[in-house]
């Protein structure tokens, strides 16, 4: 075992399975107690069940750490705050919360239901933000902690999970938003958008060009939540990690602006948008034209 984050206590949401169990394990290795927490159902959304959460604190105890589970619904406020008050009952504080949990309901926007929106944005936005809020409140008496959610490349757009986009999206303002109103209490926020061979991306339907392991994952996760990032003030930044590959995604800023004399009008602004402000062209309309192609010819797309 190492000592990477020696001393620290991390909680892990979406832990026992994927991702989350990786990271779980790996703040263990690294000298963590951790706070495995896991509803316990498919990517589908079936019947929860508190085992896969036990199965993973049985793993970090058997290796010599310490752990303990919470098989609550991240989706609640009562759940989040649950995750944070078992951290600060067992092990007396809080360092860091991982935000891991989610779930799937693909579908084209113009054929989502309700019932497919709402679990979705629920498990990953609202998931995020009532661990957040609770460990939030616990950190800034602290002074010192670090949030961590998780994103999708997807954030940028989705042919047929506009609930997961929407929700991935959020999680990043969510995150932007934490690392503004935290920073004069010394508590730091990132996002992580990982691309590694899961439940989940088991179902993307093409060829994955840059993909890794959830051990990647796990490798940044730890580096974020340890004293060496916090040295440096990472934080309000998104990265990518993909097997060999980590990436930093741009701050949302403005690209161009023009300016008009008098008043705007629809006629004045048709003249002028096009050719002064013009376009930011979307990377995954390119992307969607080269898959067609590709399909058109009975090839796997590559991404």
């Amino acid at each position: 075992m190492g000592n990477f984050l020696g001393g620290k206590v991390i909680a892990v949401t979406g832990a026992g399975r994927g991702i989350g169990r990786a990271v779980a394990l790996a703040c263990a290795a690294e000298g963590a107690q951790v706070v495995v927490n896991d509803y316990g159902v498919s990517i589908e959304g079936g019947e929860p069940s508190s085992e896969v959460a036990e199965a993973v604190v049985k793993e970090i105890e058997a290796a010599g750490g310490a752990a303990v589970a919470v098989a609550d619904d991240v989706s609640t406020m009562a759940g989040g705050q649950r995750i944070v008050d078992t951290a600060l009952e067992h092990y007396g504080r809080l360092d860091g919360v991982v935000c891991v949990a989610g779930i799937l309901r693909e579908r084209m926007l113009f054929n989502m239901t309700e019932e497919e929106w709402d679990p979705v944005v629920a498990t990953h936005l609202k998931g995020t933000f009532t661990v957040f809020r609770a460990a939030s409140a616990a950190m800034r008496k602290q002074g010192s902690g670090t949030l961590i959610g998780f994103t999708s490349g997807n954030h940028q757009g989705s042919v047929a999970q506009a609930n997961y986009a929407s929700a991935k999206g959020g999680i990043i303002s969510l995150v932007r938003s934490a690392a503004l109103g935290l920073h004069k209490y010394g508590v730091t926020a990132n996002c992580v958008a990982p691309v590694a061979r899961t439940r989940m991306s088991a179902n993307v339907p093409m060829e994955l060009k840059e993909i890794g392991e959830p051990e990647d994952v796990a490798a940044l996760v730890v580096y974020l939540l340890s004293d060496r990032a916090r040295e440096e003030k990472i934080t309000g930044q998104v990265y990518t990690i993909a097997g060999p590959k980590i990436a930093v995604w741009a701050q949302p800023r403005e690209l161009r602006a023009g300016y008009a004399e008098g008043a705007w009008t629809p006629e004045k602004i048709a003249d002028f948008l096009p050719g002064t402000v013009g376009t930011d062209p979307m990377p995954m309309l390119a992307q969607l034209d080269a898959m067609a192609k590709a399909a058109a010819k009975g090839q796997r797309p590559n991404a």
